[in-house]
C-alpha cells in the first residue's frame, strides 16, 4: 500500500485545515475501519439526509447520538445478559460500539428515531443568508445612490 505525506498541503496553504485532515483521517483509516454496525446513509432531499444504523437487540437507553465540534458520535452500550440463557448459536451481535461521522458546515442532527432495530438520524444542511446567493441589482449611469452622496459630503 502507498502512504502519502501530506506535510506540504500544510505547508503550501491557509485555512484549509479541515480538507487536509479529512484527507488525512480517511487515508489512514482505510485500513482500520470496522463494519459493526452496518449503516446507510441517504439523501432524502436537495438539503436533507438520513444515517441509518442496524441496532437489533439494543433497547432506546443503550443508544446515545452526540454531536460534538462537527462529529456526530453514536454509541451503544448493552446492558448485562442474562446468565441463565444458554446459547447453542450466537449470531446477533450486541456489543458496545461508537461510530463517528464527520458533519460539513451548517449541517445539523433534526432529529433521531430508533424503529423496528433500526436507528435513524435526520440530518438537514442549513445555510446561512450570508453565504446564500444573492442577486445584485444593475443600476444605470444616471441613477446616484443617497447614501453614497450623504458618505461624500
Amino acid at each position: 500500500m502507498r502512504t502519502f505525506d501530506l506535510a506540504p498541503l500544510y505547508r503550501a496553504t491557509v485555512g484549509f485545515d479541515q480538507i487536509a485532515d479529512l484527507m488525512d483521517r480517511v487515508l489512514t483509516d482505510t485500513n482500520t475501519s470496522t463494519t459493526y454496525p452496518p449503516y446507510n446513509i441517504e439523501k432524502t432531499a436537495d438539503d436533507a439526509y438520513r444515517i441509518s444504523l442496524a441496532v437489533a437487540g439494543f433497547a432506546d437507553a443503550d443508544l446515545g447520538v452526540e454531536v460534538k465540534e462537527n462529529s456526530l458520535i453514536v454509541t451503544a452500550k448493552k446492558g448485562q445478559d442474562d446468565d441463565s440463557k444458554k446459547y447453542l448459536h450466537r449470531g446477533i451481535a450486541t456489543r458496545a460500539f461508537e461510530r463517528r461521522f464527520h458533519l460539513a458546515d451548517h449541517v445539523r442532527v433534526s432529529g433521531a428515531s430508533h424503529v423496528d432495530g433500526m436507528l435513524h438520524i435526520d440530518l438537514v444542511r442549513e445555510v446561512p443568508e450570508a453565504l446564500k446567493p444573492r442577486q445584485i441589482e444593475i443600476t444605470g449611469p444616471n441613477t446616484v445612490d443617497a447614501k453614497a452622496v450623504e458618505h461624500a459630503a
